[in-house]
This record gives C-alpha cells, structure tokens and sequence, in this order.
C-alpha cells in the first residue's frame, strides 16, 4: 500500500506541473481541470494510506476526503464541492464553454493559489 501512495503523490505532483504549465500558456480552463485532478489524487493518497485498500473510482473530493482520517472543516469540504465542478464542467460540451468564459485570468488565478494552498496543507499532513 505504501507503493500506492506513492504513486498517488507523484502523479499529483506530476500533474501540479502540467496545470502549472497550462495556467502560463492562458488555457485556464485545462489548469482548472488538472488543478482537481492534483487534490483528487492525494486525497487518494490518504484514503490508502487510512483504509489500506485501492481509492474507489470517484471524482468527488468531498466524497474522497470524507472516506479519510483527515478532519476538514467546513470550510475545507465546501471548497473541496467547489471544485469538484471543475472536473464536471471541462468534459461535458453543453457546459465546456460555460466553463471557458468563466475562467478569465482573474478567476483561475483565485482558485488554482487557492488549490496549491491546499494542496500543500495535505501534503504537510501526509508526511
């Protein structure tokens, strides 16, 4: 299991650097997309890490978190379903383009600081 974990963590870190890449090039949309990617896959760090089993295959990181031992706040959860639409909102087309206005420079570079912050949180708490 601990293999898995590792592997959980590097893929988010791997994937921290494609949406970094991804928010330079303006594709803000894709940055927000990986930008979920990243906190799903180290939330499925820690699910390994506190149920010793494979994460299940789900995209909800409210869902993921809430099968941890992590203690969230509020706060943290309601961020967590924020984002959660970031996932939703990129693959489908009637919302694809929704999603493509909505994320001007202002708006990704809001939440992808606010995803990295997160993201660190946990990784603080992994270790």
């Amino acid at each position: 299991m601990q293999e898995q974990v590792k592997y959980w963590l590097k893929s988010a870190e791997h994937d921290l650097e494609a949406a970094e890449a991804l928010y330079e090039k303006g594709k803000y949309d894709w940055c927000l997309f990986l930008g979920h990617l990243v906190l799903e896959k180290i939330l499925k760090a820690f699910y390994v890490r506190d149920n010793q089993e494979l994460p299940p295959k789900i995209h909800k990181l409210d869902l993921i978190a809430s099968k941890t031992q992590l203690a969230l706040t509020q706060e943290q959860v309601d961020f967590l379903r924020e984002i959660n639409d970031f996932n939703l909102e990129v693959r489908y087309p009637d919302e694809k383009l929704v999603f493509y206005k909505l994320c001007t420079k202002e708006f990704s570079e809001k939440y992808f600081n606010a995803i990295k912050d997160f993201y660190q949180c946990l990784l603080t708490k992994l270790k």
